[in-house]
């Protein structure tokens, strides 16, 4: 292919992106094929002649978009966000065409300089304390690792250096292996799974603390924990904090961990993957709270910042321990401004590094901070909308409180009904989650994760999952409800009851199922909470001197009606209220004196505008 076809296709590429993009919607999110499906589809050995690009791009429906799970559908609620964006993806053209790799300052210089501008931005926007910053002089800096579980690993290596050279300090005699051979490392029980790897690739023991009830790890148990393992003869040396765990998004104590750190001498790493991005948001921020007592922090504007795969964000208050842990030096890699500016192959594993700081300057730019915060916003609003949703429903629970952008739900009972719901809603591929375990239960997680997500979509999702869970459960009946309040038992508990709900008459009266448990509450707030409703609404209800006798009749009864009686009551007031719209209307809705509503000529109702409120958005 030469540029000029290159400039043609890659064009039509664009514009196939684009669509794909535009339409995912329209796709099956999790795909219906087997393990070896492409077996059966693509040749055995590679073609020995080039094939026309025609060829190539034709298989792409027919070959990969089969296999593929949308990410990027608003229909994909497993994991956390993968996100994508214009900006970010026309940042990896330019910088795949570059093609550098930034393993030192001199192999490509902005590669090295934009990473540092660009990482200094976004410990700004989360607030990070400056030790975290690039500064001239300082010994703190940022840099982009592939992943927050690379992100762990070089965090967990370089405090494994320090406290092996902390222990030699103090005993010259000792050898590294064998004080590897008595290191501990510690997390939450609820910690990703990346903490328990890289412990095992670092030959260390690593020891889970017992979450609480919010599933936080906290520092009591930590400090016992600590003082056991010393007992042992054991090293405690890291200790790995998470802000938004994988199974709940619940975030451990800083404020508790990090003094218990400090005070120990223990390396604090924070793997803030998911939530780190919301941390944009001042109103977020609560969770970073202690977040000073911390050596190193993580998270993933790959997950929820519009930046696409791959891209870690991770910060030190002391880089010298990276260098102690990834030092090379050979002379092929030495340049006339070594040691003058960065080389970022003493913060990494690997040598060599993508351009990855211009996607992430690219979005950063293009949206602004207060496009990104608005961006959030819309991702924890629309999980407030489905954790609304399922509270709705008595056959469901949510067991764990809903954090930012992810809800988990159950259905009430065994775990085995949530299990076969999963796979009922998997299999047919209109709907992707994935489950977790919190403290033996079985859930379901549900994360907003597409950019595109819409309160329909939720809609519609939300549908599917009831639907699905009505075949499991067999039928409504079979199903968990809530109490009924009956109406003898209703009398017993309020002699003033007057009226059931089977008695009321009045058909322009909004009829309420199973609503006796009303019957109980004091009629004046259930009169005044209606009427702050009804403030806000122009009624046309119909006058009728059946009505009009009925409300008489309520009102000289003296006693306490339910809620549909108190309805019509309402209602009848309502029906010859003065709109507030109407010229010469004030503040306040006055309804006018009519003796046949109070046998009395100074009847006046008034309800302050400012409180009429129908409700607001969340």
């Amino acid at each position: 292919m030469n540029f000029n076809e290159y400039r043609q296709h890659g064009k039509e590429m664009v514009d196939y992106i684009a669509d794909y993009l535009e339409n995912i919607r329209e796709r099956r999110v999790y795909p219906n094929v087997s393990p070896g499906y492409l077996r059966n589809i693509l040749p055995s050995s590679a073609p020995v002649d080039g094939e026309p690009w025609n060829s190539i791009f034709g298989d792409i429906e027919k070959c990969i978009m089969p296999g593929v799970t949308h990410w990027q559908s608003p229909h994909m609620h497993a994991y956390f966000p993968a996100l994508n964006s214009p900006a970010s993806l026309l940042a990896d053209m330019l910088a795949d065409a570059i093609n550098c790799l930034g393993f030192t300052w001199a192999s490509s210089p902005v590669c090295t300089e934009l990473e540092t501008i660009v990482m200094n931005w976004l410990g700004k926007m989360i607030c990070l304390p400056e030790d975290f910053l690039h500064r001239i002089g300082g010994p703190g800096g940022g840099i982009i690792q592939t992943t927050a579980s690379e992100a762990t690993l070089v965090c967990l290596l370089a405090a494994r250096t320090r406290a092996i050279r902390e222990v030699q300090e103090n005993d010259p005699q000792s050898m590294p292996v064998e004080i590897n051979s008595r290191l501990v490392a510690y997390c939450s029980d609820q910690a990703h799974s990346s903490v328990e790897k890289a412990g095992l690739i670092g030959l260390v023991r690593m020891r889970y603390i017992d979450s609480d009830d919010h599933l936080s790890m906290r520092g009591e148990i930590l400090t016992e924990a600590l003082l056991r393992d010393r007992k042992d003869g054991l090293v405690p040396f890291f200790v790995c904090a998470t802000l938004g765990t994988t199974g709940a998004c619940s975030f451990d104590n800083l404020q508790e961990i990090g003094p218990i750190c400090e005070k120990n001498g223990l390396w604090l790493h924070i793997d803030a993957a998911y939530a780190g991005s919301a941390f944009i948001c001042p109103e977020f921020r609560c969770w970073m709270k202690g977040i000073e007592h911390a050596d190193s922090f993580a998270f993933n504007p790959s997950k929820w910042l519009m930046v696409h795969f791959d891209c870690t964000a991770m910060w030190v208050k002391n880089s010298q321990a990276l260098h102690r842990t990834f030092n090379v030096d050979p002379i092929y890699l030495k340049h006339e401004n070594s040691g003058l500016a960065i080389d970022y192959m003493h913060w990494q594993i690997p040598l060599s590094k993508r351009f990855r700081a211009l996607k992430l300057w690219f979005v950063i730019r293009n949206y602004g901070i207060t496009g990104l915060q608005k961006h959030i916003r819309e991702g924890v609003r629309l999980a407030q909308k489905f954790e609304a949703l399922v509270l709705a429903d008595s056959r469901f629970e949510i067991p764990a409180p809903r954090y930012l952008g992810m809800v988990v739900f159950r259905l009430r009972g065994d775990n085995s009904l949530t299990e076969q719901l999963l796979k009922k809603i998997n299999s047919r591929g209109r709907v992707h989650c994935v489950p977790a375990s919190l403290h033996g239960k079985y859930v379901i997680r549900f994360t907003v994760t597409s950019s595109t997500t819409t309160n329909d979509d939720l809609l519609r999702d939300w549908a599917e999952i009831k639907s699905t869970a009505f075949e499991i459960l067999g039928s409504v009946t079979n199903s968990p409800s809530r109490a009924r309040v009956s109406l003898a038992e209703t009398r017993e508990r309020n002699e003033n009851f007057g009226s059931s709900l089977l008695l009321a008459n009045s058909p322009m009266s909004p009829k309420i199922v199973n609503g006796s448990f009303a019957a109980i509450y004091d009629a004046a707030d259930v009169f005044n909470e209606c009427m702050k409703t009804f403030g806000r609404l122009r009624l046309h209800a119909r006058d009728s001197p059946a009505m009009r006798r009925r409300i008489r009749g309520i009102l000289m009864s003296g006693k306490q009606f339910s809620l549909d009686s108190g309805m019509d009551l309402v209602q009848g007031y309502a029906s010859c209220a003065r709109p507030l719209s109407e010229p010469g209307a004030s503040n306040l809705l006055q309804v006018k004196e009519d003796e046949d509503f109070a046998g009395k000529s100074d009847s006046t109702l008034s309800i302050d505008k400012s409180e009429s409120t129908i409700g607001k958005a969340q």
